[in-house]
């Protein structure tokens, strides 16, 4: 699909100085998109966990970039949910996994969903090798299979360990539906800033796209990114490959988006996490949360 997905630093940094749009206050209004995101990411967390224990926003920033800057080395970042249970004592840990995945799988929902109408809107918008009605028999396919396997698990009873489907149906139909609906407020909101931040840039870079194209083309993006398994170190380069190929339908320069989706890693991923070893290098056992 792509002769070659990398980006030298050296093509990085002079597309960055022969930009002359990236004046203080568009830096500085990517930093607040960038805050702003991760505030909203942090707000949910501290949503999702006061259902069973109230928790301060300043708690709920150093669990959520504690436990980012402790994920990075493994897999779709899934060293996050032993990160954040260790914030808590032995007896609250398996509830604050299950939360975790609550968190995580409302995200995914808002990902899959928005992913999903853009990929239609790509599909009709575009000229692809890929048409509509492939798409639907292959998307009504794997809908099924997803249901099938859904049903069948949760309509068993399964156990391993001290997993088993019977508490994992009792915590998610026991768990407060209005902090449900916050989470999945706050996901929605989180992805529209991160999208619109992705614009911005494009916009930086003097892209000649509408924001309903851009939309469509980085809401497909993510959708495809997210089945993707990868790494921290890894997920620039996962990203890079999807959008250039997505946006070489657009014809935009692949330059231009590798150049901006390695900005979005920087400014979500990066500067984030090298935030959070401040609370990794802080963190202390005897201050677990009781």
């Amino acid at each position: 699909m792509i002769n070659n997905n990398t980006l030298d630093f050296s093509d990085f940094y002079k597309i960055l100085t022969e930009n002359t749009n990236f004046s203080i206050n568009i830096i500085s209004f990517l930093l607040f998109l960038s805050a702003f995101n991760w505030f909203l990411e942090i707000l949910k967390w501290q949503s999702l966990v006061s259902s069973f224990k109230k928790i301060s926003f300043k708690n709920a920033t150093a669990q959520s970039l504690g436990s980012l800057t402790a994920s990075l080395i493994t897999p779709n970042r899934i060293g996050e949910y032993g990160a954040k249970a260790m914030y808590y004592q032995a007896r609250f840990r398996k509830k604050i996994v299950a939360i975790n995945l609550i968190s995580n799988l409302l995200q995914l929902f808002t990902t899959t969903v928005l992913g999903l109408i853009g990929f239609v809107f790509f599909l009709q918008r575009f000229e692809t090798p890929f048409s509509l009605y492939t798409f639907s028999i292959y998307g009504s396919g794997l809908l099924g299979l997803v249901l099938l396997l859904s049903f069948t698990i949760f309509k068993g009873k399964f156990k391993f360990k001290a997993f088993s489907t019977e508490k994992v149906k009792r915590f998610l139909t026991t768990f407060p539906k209005d902090k449900l609906l916050q989470g999945l407020g706050l996901s929605f909101l989180r992805y529209a800033v991160f999208s619109f931040q992705f614009y911005f840039l494009l916009q930086v870079f003097q892209i000649q796209l509408t924001y309903l194209e851009s939309l469509i083309i980085i809401s497909t993006m993510y959708l495809l990114a997210s089945v993707i398994p990868s790494i921290f170190i890894f997920d620039v380069l996962v990203k890079g490959s999807i959008s250039v190929f997505l946006f070489s339908f657009a014809h935009v320069n692949e330059l231009i988006v590798l150049s901006v989706v390695t900005l979005m890693w920087l400014l979500n991923f990066v500067l984030p996490s090298l935030m959070g070893s401040y609370y990794v290098l802080k963190f202390d056992f005897k201050n677990n949360i009781a």
